[in-house]
């Protein structure tokens, strides 16, 4: 048996010997075949017009880099972008004779032979950066005869084609160097968060001994052993002269000093999301991920920042004020901020922890919006020639809808005032008062209405559409709320400002699709309507140092949803806190209580950044008068009583 053993053995080790001077024949053969009569490989061509998959980079409007896309984590630079020490340590390791060849190196081959004739197998590679350069761009890694002929021929052909300075590009761009980085570039970023042309001796060291092992050998995963090789490349580069002794011990001695590139802010992550899914579909899975695009977004980091904050601080006094009630479920929050003016996506939230949950509250739950939906009541009856000191009548009333049993809706305060003025009605956020108007009105017309608002959700022609029963999207409600600030123009909010490629623009955001959908006269009333609800109504505890604000409060039934939207002259926020599974947040968490306060703390912060005081436009033919907010009969300036009040000179002489 052991001489049955031994006999084969013997043969696979003769069978080796036979292979590989047969090889080396048909590859003498072969090349000088190939060198004077074959034609260029058509492979070969393909590196005219190569394209490694590259990085797309996100950018936020004030210019930092918010988030990374790529299939092949790689950052492309020509030649001599990367640093002196990285090129001297990648060629004395991986190929010393790079200058000197043609494409192979016949020591190399020699040596190859010998440990793969006494390992039995194919152990050694005996490549040139020119033949991994070749292997890597048109070939797989299998280990055998055929493919290593054709790696060669290629490593030729490369050499005719290419300037060693220019090959030397192409493998520094192409390589793999562990932990997902694609090139030296991305290497560098991943592990120190710098560029290749910063890189220190050790560091172009250890990134230099990586492509033998890229997965073992990187730090992040293995850094006994990175260290090791990386002290490696520095004795190759010693030993050959390339830098001196002194060099030698001062970078053998530094430690691994990582710095990982950081990884983007989930502060970032929902708005990133939302554009990366939206962009898959509108511009494509390669060229999103593989083509390197420039991606500058609407996104205001420092505002991103403060909505953060804000949610944090926040839902975790509302998640302790619950548990106090015994109310064991997990309240969740959204919100949106847009510029009025642009409509412009400024920083949104879906949620409070993107990894615990990727459903984006902001743009994809329904929720029944409450109150916060009663501005559209008053915009309706404005357009229908009603002015803000209208009276309305506020008393318990039942409600007969033909075909539907009679409906006695409820103010939430369950206390009533007689005869009030619609800005009254609507600071005091009372119910009846708005069904009685949409009554009149009509629903129909107002659900119509609304749809011109962008509220794309089902909306019903009942009454209960005056109290916010039908549900709608935070993002569509927070920008409907812009177009009273914003002259009575709508415009589809925007996420992506314009995309780039190859230094060329090939998408570009623009105002066309901007529609006036609600008169401006009207529109500039409705905000003045809306400012009383933050100075005299259940928004006052958001008041900020007299800025001018205005916005509304939303409450649902057992307090399941609690929201708060409104704007300043310039920007628009809007605030959703509810559980995902329509749990009570407890009483008495209104939108007051619970959304306002993560407002008012977003918007503290914006108004302090603005270098100049704002104040909502006034059109041209708009008045200012004193009224009683009760009875809605004018009063003198001169008494110092009532309110006063924004109207249209032309309706107030009629």
């Amino acid at each position: 048996m052991m001489k049955q053993l031994g006999k084969n053995k013997l043969f696979k080790k003769l069978f080796f010997i036979f292979l590989f001077i047969t090889s080396a024949a048909c590859l003498g053969s072969g090349i000088g075949y190939y060198t004077f009569s074959l034609p260029d490989l058509n492979e070969i061509t393909r590196l005219e017009t190569y394209r490694p998959p590259l990085i797309t980079r996100i950018f936020s409007a004030d210019n930092k880099l918010i988030k990374e896309l790529y299939y092949e984590k790689r950052i492309r630079h020509n030649t001599d972008h990367f640093s002196k020490d990285l090129v001297n340590a990648l060629i004395v390791t991986e190929d010393r004779n790079f200058y000197s060849h043609s494409g192979l190196s016949p020591r190399g081959i020699a040596r190859a032979i010998v440990k793969d004739i006494i390992a039995m197998s194919f152990v050694e590679g005996a490549s040139t950066i020119t033949q991994q350069l070749a292997k890597t761009l048109f070939l797989s890694p299998e280990k055998k005869i055929k493919r290593k002929l054709i790696e060669m021929l290629l490593a030729f052909q490369i050499e005719r084609r290419y300037t060693k300075k220019e090959i030397l590009g192409l493998y520094l761009n192409q390589v793999y160097f562990g932990s997902g980085a694609y090139g030296a570039e991305s290497a560098a970023k991943t592990y120190f968060n710098k560029s290749a042309c910063e890189l220190e001796l050790n560091e172009a060291a250890l990134i230099a001994g990586m492509p033998k092992a890229p997965s073992y050998l990187s730090p992040l995963n293995n850094p006994k052993a990175a260290k090791q090789r990386r002290n490696q490349v520095l004795y190759n580069m010693v030993s050959t002269g390339t830098i001196s002794k002194r060099e030698y011990n001062q970078a053998r001695k530094a430690g691994l000093s990582l710095e990982s590139e950081k990884e983007n802010n989930d502060d970032y992550v929902w708005f990133v999301n939302y554009i990366k899914k939206k962009l898959e579909k509108e511009v494509g899975y390669d060229l999103l991920y593989k083509s390197g695009l420039t991606i500058n977004t609407s996104l205001n980091s420092k505002i991103q920042s403060y909505v953060e904050k804000a949610v944090e601080k926040n839902m975790a006094d509302l998640e302790k004020r619950m548990k106090a009630k015994n109310i064991n479920a997990k309240p969740e929050c959204a919100v949106v901020v847009l510029d009025v003016k642009t409509r412009k996506v400024l920083a949104m939230t879906g949620g409070r922890n993107f990894s615990e949950s990727k459903f984006n509250r902001a743009v994809m739950a329904k929720r029944q919006p409450g109150s916060a939906f009663k501005p559209f009541v008053y915009a309706l009856a404005l357009k229908n020639g009603y002015s803000q000191n209208s009276a309305l009548r506020d008393a318990p009333s039942i409600f007969s809808v033909k075909g539907q049993k009679p409906w006695r809706p409820e103010n939430f305060s369950k206390t009533y005032s007689g005869e009030i003025t619609m800005r009254k009605a609507l600071s005091d956020s009372k119910n009846i008062p708005a069904v009685r108007l949409l009554e009149k009105l009509g629903p129909e017309k107002l659900s119509k209405m609304i749809k011109k608002f962008g509220i794309s959700t089902h909306t019903g022609n009942t009454l209960s559409l005056a109290l916010g029963a039908y549900e709608t999207k935070l993002l569509e409600l927070t920008n409907a709320f812009s177009v009273f600030p914003g002259k009575g123009i709508f415009k589809e909010p925007s996420f992506v400002e314009n995309i780039i490629r190859d230094n060329s623009v090939i998408f570009e955001k623009t105002d066309f699709a901007e529609k006036r959908i609600y008169p401006e006269k009207e529109a500039a009333v409705l905000s003045d309507m809306l400012k009383a609800v933050m100075t005299e109504g259940t928004g006052r505890s958001g008041q900020i140092n007299s800025h001018p604000l205005a916005g509304k409060t939303g409450t649902t039934d057992n307090f399941r949803d609690a929201l708060f939207i409104g704007f300043s002259p310039s920007v628009a926020a809007g605030v959703w806190v509810g559980c995902d599974d329509n749990t009570s947040l407890g009483y008495p968490e209104t939108g007051a209580r619970a959304a306002l306060p993560i407002w008012k703390d977003i918007m503290e912060k914006i108004i302090k950044d603005q270098k100049y005081p704002e104040y909502f436009p006034v059109p041209e033919g708009m008045v200012f008068k004193n009224f009683d907010p009760n009875s809605g009969e004018f009063i003198s300036s001169n008494e110092n009583k009532g309110v006063r009040g924004m109207f249209i000179k032309e309706k107030v002489n009629q």
